[in-house]
């Protein structure tokens, strides 16, 4: 109870400077500008181009210094008694450098990765990777209903989160037989942001989520989609809510499986909510609620323990950079850190991180190997510090999202907000659901419950018209 009463003594007075700080001048949106993040500005004028088609080969040179990297790695000594709390053991690293050097199968992983068409095209000055899977044509048109979904993933996630997802969403069977008269099939677009896997990095200062989501937009009319909807975790949640705040003619709906926090301004009414919450949970949150949600102890010390890569990354990613750049073992270790505990808090007593409880070894080292071979580690963490430090972001805090929406509430997701928290920020939530299992990663982890979620969202929505 000393702890709560800290807690709550130091949170008060925080959310009272917050509201102040956020109501003491009212900003006007930002007028949506174009942007250009080429190396330099010759290219302003280009000619626009189509897209290529794209296809990940890594060459025998690189494959080989990888290798030799893995072989030379140089391991830290892990304390006695200890499994992850203190980050991933340096004795099951040893065992994933050993799978990775002497058992993956790289040639396998590309085939797996190349199964989708995948292409580029340049967007302001940088080309765009992106991942497009048309619906075959059905046999009985008349009945089905043809929607364009843009998937978007988030750090230290790639493209490849999805790709046990998009099959089950090709998929125009819901199980459901009170929908089969009228069925769904989507047109998949999936890319990678600027700065992340096979998209080419910013080569100028800025670029935030703002920019992605206009850079994204760009890619969806370039594509001929004027209206679709839009789904992402993580900086992909980011992305879909400002997608969906800035061109809602464009956004049939907005499907979300984390509710992204404000960025440094935010509103008084969440902070107090949760105080009263947690004094009487009844007069804020359904009985429901009350026996899933974390107490706010719990969401306080969660955040201070598994927030540390966020202030590195947001304040001098490009140091950190430097060292996971240039080391294979090193970049496995701190993304696959994230895969455990942020897949279950308590994975952190595991000798294993309980990683292949959620995943296969296989699956992770595929997402590791994206980031080596495009060496966007250090440009994938400077969106933080982009993010963070934007002043065209903050203004779209207090912008609700009155599109469709839905929100599906992993049980184990870093930022958990009950229903009644999100409808300050969603206006028209038509689909919540609370999952009892899956975490940050759950595209890849649970592809089964989301593509479900996201099927049902859809149909809601549609069935609106």
């Amino acid at each position: 109870m000393a702890v709560l009463k800290l807690i709550v003594f130091v949170a008060i007075p925080i959310a009272i400077s917050i509201y102040c700080y956020t109501n003491c001048g009212k900003e006007e949106i930002p007028k949506i500008e174009d942007g250009w993040w080429g190396r330099d500005s010759a290219g302003q004028g280009a000619v626009d181009r189509p897209p290529v088609p794209f296809v990940v080969k890594a060459s025998n040179a690189t494959l080989a210094d990888l290798r030799s990297r893995l072989e030379n790695t140089r391991f830290p000594s892990s304390l006695d008694g200890t499994a992850f709390e203190y980050g991933l053991n340096s004795d099951y690293l040893r065992k994933v450098v050993s799978h990775w050097k002497d058992t993956f199968n790289w040639d396998a992983q590309q085939a797996k990765l190349n199964a989708y068409p995948q292409f580029k095209v340049n967007i302001e000055g940088i080309d765009i990777h992106f991942v497009r899977i048309q619906p075959k044509k059905p046999s009985n048109s008349a009945n089905e209903k043809t929607r364009a979904i843009m998937l978007i993933h988030g750090w230290p996630g790639s493209y490849w989160e999805f790709y046990k997802l998009i099959p089950l969403l090709m998929e125009t069977k819901s199980g459901d037989k009170t929908n089969e008269k009228e069925s769904i099939s989507f047109e998949i677009i999936c890319p990678s942001i600027p700065g992340y896997g096979f998209s080419e990095a910013p080569h100028k200062p800025g670029f935030d989520a703002l920019d992605a989501a206009r850079v994204f937009m760009k890619l969806m009319k370039k594509l001929g989609h004027d209206k679709f909807y839009v789904q992402g975790g993580d900086w992909g949640s980011a992305i879909s809510i400002l997608m969906a705040q800035a061109y809602p003619e464009n956004i049939l709906g907005v499907h979300v499986n984390f509710v992204f926090p404000p960025v440094r301004k935010a509103s008084l009414g969440p902070f107090v909510r949760l105080l009263i919450g947690e004094i009487w949970p009844s007069l804020i949150h359904s009985p429901a609620e009350i026996k899933t949600r974390l107490s706010l102890k719990q969401l306080f010390f969660n955040a201070v323990r598994e927030s540390g890569y966020m202030h590195l990354q947001a304040t001098k990613p490009d140091t950190v950079a430097s060292g996971l750049n240039d080391s294979p073992a090193g970049l496995a270790a701190y993304i696959l850190e994230k895969f455990s505990s942020w897949s279950n808090y308590d994975n952190v007593h595991c000798p294993d991180g309980c990683i292949t409880k959620h995943f296969t070894l296989d699956e992770v080292l595929t997402n590791v190997m994206i980031y080596w071979l495009s060496g966007n580690i250090g440009s994938s963490m400077r969106f933080y510090k982009e993010y963070f430090t934007s002043d065209d972001v903050v203004p779209w805090d207090s912008v609700p999202v009155v599109v469709p929406s839905g929100i599906a509430a992993f049980r184990y997701e870093l930022v958990q907000h009950t229903r009644s928290i999100a409808e300050l920020k969603f206006s028209n939530i038509v689909r919540y659901t609370d999952f009892p299992r899956g975490g940050h990663f759950a595209a890849l982890e649970v592809p089964e419950l989301l593509a479900e979620d996201i099927k049902a969202f859809v149909r809601a929505v549609e069935s609106l018209k």
